[in-house]
């Protein structure tokens, strides 16, 4: 006969709360089990989370079981220490976020709120500030109710029509007329909201342009009603993420690789130059030279870059890299010898 470890009831709920939302589908002698306890104090505890508004259904089998389902109502959130302490680490990451930052805060207080005292003291410790990308001031202002219709869109697999600027919306001067002067309003199979660099893109299927586009989500206005269902095409190589990054950096989204890309050495130690290479690579060459390998979205875009470390370069390959750098150079020297304005 097995020995029942005694357990608190709420430490108890919380176990079996965790188990019901991690997998759909648990038998009663299952979750007995894992949680080291009766089938009949499985069945009392699954009437305890009912009574709590947790919308749980018993379905048929050798021995019953038991399915988490959605519910109508939000009843009491249960977290452990660790899915609390995370909450308040996610929450406090998006406070500056132009679109959810004060729903976030708003939520982490109410989150806040309700924790025991030994908890809050431990959330109380993460210091966390968001900083915004310099230029991104007005990053994502659409705010959550426009986020929640592309989702709704993207979930349901509607065509979506939108007014899409050059400018915020928030921006514009009569929101009213947002689609003065920006043209017929775009006709997309929308597929996935993507955050990136602190802005909010959409990433669709354009249907008068044949090809997929990023839109920003805080520059486009959607309109009503949306158009048919769609049947979703497929992300080139399958990876959103990847694809999206191949779009920001200059190719069509089936690498997520720089086009562009080049070796050189610099007379500078490999610690000097690490901090400013961004995704490059650095490669210690002695005390006062290193390697460095980076990329771009264009061979003049690279070779302008490296000038930024002022000093020497030698360029090992690839030859593109080295025509760039005598382009710059001529461009350069043509610049040094213009005749400007005369000087006061």
């Amino acid at each position: 006969m097995r020995t029942m470890a005694p357990q608190k009831t709420s430490s108890r709920l919380l176990a079996l709360l965790s188990l019901l939302q991690a997998h759909r589908d648990w038998s009663g002698d299952d979750l007995a089990e894992r949680l080291d306890i009766t089938p009949r104090t499985v069945r009392r505890d699954i009437d305890r989370l009912r009574e709590l508004g947790y919308p749980i259904r018993a379905f048929k089998g050798p021995s019953g079981g038991y399915r988490l389902d959605a519910g109508s109502q939000l009843p009491p959130l249960l977290f452990d220490d660790g899915q609390a302490v995370a909450l308040a680490l996610a929450l406090r990451s998006v406070e500056g976020d132009g679109a959810i930052g004060e729903d976030a805060a708003r939520a982490l207080a109410t989150v806040r709120q309700v924790m025991p005292p030994r908890l809050r003291r431990r959330v109380d410790m993460l210091r966390v500030t968001a900083v915004r990308t310099p230029g991104n001031d007005e990053a994502s202002p659409a705010g959550t109710e426009v986020l929640l219709e592309l989702g709704r869109v993207i979930r349901d697999r509607e065509e979506l029509r939108f007014d899409y600027g050059t400018e915020p919306v928030s921006a514009r001067a009569d929101p009213a007329q947002a689609a003065a002067g920006a043209g017929p309003p775009r006709r997309t199979q929308p597929h996935h909201l993507v955050a990136w660099r602190g802005r909010w893109y959409l990433l669709a299927w354009d249907l008068d342009r044949d090809d997929w586009r990023t839109f920003r989500v805080d520059r486009l206005r959607p309109r009503t009603p949306t158009g048919p269902r769609f049947t979703p095409r497929e992300i080139p190589g399958g990876d959103v993420a990847a694809f999206v990054t191949g779009r920001f950096r200059g190719t069509d989204g089936s690498s997520a690789d720089w086009p562009c890309r080049g070796q050189v050495v610099l007379d500078l130690p490999a610690e000097a130059v690490a901090p400013y290479a961004q995704d490059g690579i650095v490669e210690e060459l002695g005390p006062e030279r290193c390697r460095l390998i980076l990329g771009s979205w264009s061979w003049t875009g690279l070779a302008a870059t490296l000038g930024h470390f002022g000093t020497a370069i030698h360029v090992e390959g690839p030859p593109q890299l080295t025509d760039a750098f005598a382009e710059l150079a001529a461009r350069y020297a043509s610049a040094a010898a213009s005749t400007g304005p005369a000087r006061a």
